[in-house]
């Protein structure tokens, strides 16, 4: 048998989970669990994805960014 807690949460968090139940006999044990397992991605980054990201780092560092608005008129935007 599993240890039991009780913790503290506020009352809008509180219901926000009981939002997340898939049905009304589902624990919050349960939805916490799922949240959780969500939350959580075991496989991480990829090399590949990595040095995409520290690319991009690189060109924002760098300054080589285009305005918003720029894109939105190369695209018909708004």
């Amino acid at each position: 048998m599993q240890a039991a807690s009780t913790i503290s949460i506020r009352a809008d968090l509180k219901e926000q989970l009981a939002a997340l139940k898939r049905h009304p006999g589902e624990s919050y044990n349960d939805v916490i669990v799922r949240l959780v397992t969500l939350a959580v991605d075991e496989e991480g980054l990829s090399e590949e994805t990595l040095a995409g990201l520290e690319e991009s780092l690189d060109d924002v560092r760098k300054g080589n960014l285009i305005p918003e608005k720029e894109i939105m008129k190369k695209y018909g935007i708004r």
